[in-house]
């Protein structure tokens, strides 16, 4: 990964947790706070002096969406949760703050069954990019392995397609929901 993670932040990691991209604040009076991204979740990492620190983490399935907005000199980066709570990093890399969101959108495309949704409005001076997690009740497992074999996206299709039709006879999903994401699932083995 080329980057060094923090000790405190290794310690956090769970088992067979990937690291997928880190990037830390441009400016920091004491340690750097850093934005992680990995295959399950996101982390903000706030590195303390004497060992100390403070970890918020937020699995995919809580995220609501992530808003960067880039100006002259740096950025701002907000993920939002599903309850409201918004984390913010701020004076962040504009390149690195557009990498991070890139591997969140990344992620999410192998954990979810809809793609998110990545809209991005270029200004003369600025920049914003809004990343929505999909709304979706199905959803792949995200200790999943990016390199299945066919066979394994297979099974796992077919036990979608098993929950799906279960969510559309409890009448949780319309048949034309049924549809339009069995047709997903299909496309996706």
């Amino acid at each position: 990964m080329g980057k060094k993670i923090p000790k405190g932040l290794a310690d956090s990691l769970e088992q067979g947790e990937e690291v997928l991209f880190m990037v830390k604040k441009r400016f920091a009076i004491e340690k750097p706070k850093w934005l992680v991204i990995t295959d399950r979740r996101i982390i903000v990492f706030d590195e303390k002096v004497l060992g100390r620190y403070e970890l918020k983490a937020v699995p995919y399935e809580k995220l609501e969406k992530i808003v960067y907005h880039g100006g002259v000199v740096g950025s701002q980066f907000y993920i939002v949760l599903e309850s409201g709570e918004k984390l913010e990093m701020s004076w962040m890399d504009k390149d690195d703050s557009k990498k991070a969101i890139t591997a969140v959108y990344n992620a999410l495309r192998e954990v979810s069954i809809e793609p998110p949704t990545l809209n991005k409005k270029k200004n003369l001076v600025s920049e914003d990019w809004t990343l929505h997690k999909p709304k979706e009740l199905v959803a792949r497992s995200t200790r999943s392995t990016p390199t299945r074999t066919a066979e394994d996206r297979k099974d796992s299709g077919i036990e979608l397609l098993r929950k799906l039709r279960e969510l559309r006879e409890a009448g949780i999903i319309s048949e034309e929901e049924y549809e339009a994401k069995k047709q997903s699932i299909l496309d996706k083995i």
